[in-house]
C-alpha cells in the first residue's frame, strides 16, 4: 500500500485542544457541542475551520492553522477559544480542560451523531463509550516521509517526559484512581492506540497500515491513534501522548518542547546521524512510571537500568534544547517548564485543591474553570 506524505519544508506547528463543555450550576460534564459549534460557524451548519466536533457531545475541540512559531500557534488557539467561550456562555456552559473530568460518570455522555463515532462504538463497544478523556495533540513538520519513522522511534524515550509534565487525570468518576494520568491507561484500551509500533521505515509502516485495512482492523490510517504517529496527509509527526492541559501556558510549553525535539532529530538526520531507537520495554516502563508517580517518577534512561528522577531529566533537557529554541523563536516557551515543575504539574494542583477542601472534588472543578480563564498558578 503506498501512502503519501505531504512533506512540509520546516518544522512548521499545529496544535489541537480539546476542550470540556462544563455546566455552570452543576459542574458536569454537558452536552453542547451541536448548539455551541452552530453559533460559531461562518455559515450556521456547524461548520467552522478551526473548532470541531469529538467523539463526546460534551467535547470541542480548537485547532489551529499551519504556524510557524509557538507564539503564533498560541495566539490562534486563544481567538478560537474566545469564540467558543462567548457561544459557550449563552447556554450557561464554560471551558476547561483536564485529562479526564474529576466527577462525571462516563455512562451519561452522549456520542456525537456521525458516521466515523458511531463505527467506533460499534467497534469497540464499551472501550469506545468509556472515553471521556481529553488531551493536546502537537503536529510538527517533517521534511521527508523517510525521516518521520527514524522520528518517531527517537521520539519514544521522551514519551515519560511529556506524560509526567502534562498529567492531568488522577480522577475518575469521583474517586481518586491513585495515577496521576489515568487517561493513557483508559486509551490504551483501544486496540490501535498506545506506544508506537518500532517499525524499521517507511515502506514497514505502509505495510502495516495496507495490512490493517486489508483485514478490516480499519477503515484508514486515521484510526491508529498511537502516542506519536506520523500523520502523511499534514506531513508532520505528531505527539499525542500528553493529557489535557488546563491552560496556554502549558501548551506552549508542550508545543515549545515538540518543535524542538522534531527539529533536532531532523537535522541531525540531514547531518548523517543514525537516530536511536530506544528499547522496547523502556519505553513502556517509562510511561508507566510517568503515568503513575508523574513528576516524581524516576525514568530509565538506559537499558541497564540506571534511573533519573524525571524532573532532572525534563530540567537538563531543556537546558540541552536552548540553541534549538532560540532558532524557532520558542525559548520563553520552553523556559515555562522549569516553571510548571516548580508550581506543580496539573494532576498536582488539583489534588492540593482537594485536599484543601476535605476532599470536594467540585472545588477541583472550579480551580479548573479558573485556569482556563486566568492562566498558569504563579
Amino acid at each position: 500500500m503506498q501512502i503519501d506524505f505531504s512533506a512540509s519544508e520546516r518544522s512548521s506547528l499545529g496544535v489541537e485542544w480539546e476542550l470540556e463543555l462544563v455546566d455552570q450550576q452543576t459542574r458536569q460534564l454537558s452536552s453542547g457541542s451541536n448548539q455551541v459549534l452552530r453559533d460559531i460557524s461562518p455559515k450556521g451548519d456547524g461548520q467552522h475551520p478551526k473548532a470541531k466536533h469529538e467523539l463526546l457531545q460534551s467535547c470541542v475541540e480548537v485547532i489551529t492553522g499551519v504556524c510557524i512559531t509557538v507564539e503564533e500557534a498560541c495566539a490562534d488557539l486563544a481567538g478560537t477559544v474566545a469564540e467558543v467561550q462567548a457561544a459557550a456562555a449563552k447556554y450557561d456552559l464554560a471551558l476547561m480542560c483536564s485529562g479526564t473530568h474529576p466527577t462525571t460518570d462516563w455512562t451519561s455522555q452522549e456520542i456525537t451523531d456521525d458516521p466515523r463515532y458511531r463505527l467506533l462504538v460499534e467497534r469497540n463497544q464499551w472501550l469506545a463509550r468509556r472515553l471521556q478523556i481529553f488531551g493536546v495533540h502537537v503536529h510538527v513538520g517533517v521534511r521527508s516521509p523517510d525521516k518521520a519513522i527514524p522520528i518517531v522511534n527517537a521520539l519514544t524515550a521522551y514519551i515519560g517526559h511529556f506524560l509526567a509534565l502534562s498529567a492531568s487525570s488522577p480522577y475518575w468518576v469521583g474517586s481518586d484512581t491513585g495515577l496521576a494520568s489515568y487517561r493513557s491507561k483508559i486509551f490504551e484500551g483501544l486496540p490501535t492506540a498506545g506506544l508506537p509500533y518500532q517499525l524499521s521505515g517507511w515502506p514497514e509502516f505502509e505495510e502495516y497500515m495496507g495490512m490493517l485495512i486489508n483485514t478490516q482492523a480499519i477503515q484508514s490510517i486515521r484510526e491508529v491513534w498511537w502516542d506519536i504517529r506520523p500523520h502523511p496527509r499534514y506531513g508532520t509527526v505528531e505527539l499525542r501522548i500528553c493529557d489535557g492541559l488546563p491552560t496556554l501556558e502549558e501548551i506552549g510549553a508542550v508545543a515549545a518542547l515538540s518543535q524542538c525535539l522534531v527539529e533536532r532529530l531532523d537535522n541531525q538526520i540531514d547531518q548523517g546521524y543514525r537516530l536511536p531507537t530506544p528499547t522496547a520495554w523502556v519505553v513502556r516502563e517509562n510511561k508507566w512510571r510517568a503515568a503513575r508517580y508523574g513528576l516524581d517518577a524516576d525514568l530509565v534512561v538506559d537499558r541497564f537500568g540506571t534511573l533519573k528522577p524525571v524532573r532532572a531529566a525534563l530540567t537538563e533537557l531543556v537546558e540541552d534544547l536552548v540553541p534549538v529554541a532560540r532558532r524557532l523563536g520558542c525559548l520563553d516557551e520552553l523556559y515555562r517548564i522549569p516553571h510548571i515543575i516548580e508550581v506543580g504539574a496539573s494532576y498536582q494542583r488539583q489534588r492540593r485543591v482537594a485536599q484543601a477542601n476535605g476532599g470536594d472534588l467540585t472545588a477541583v472543578v472550579d480551580s479548573l474553570l479558573t485556569e482556563m480563564r486566568v492562566g498558569l498558578p504563579h
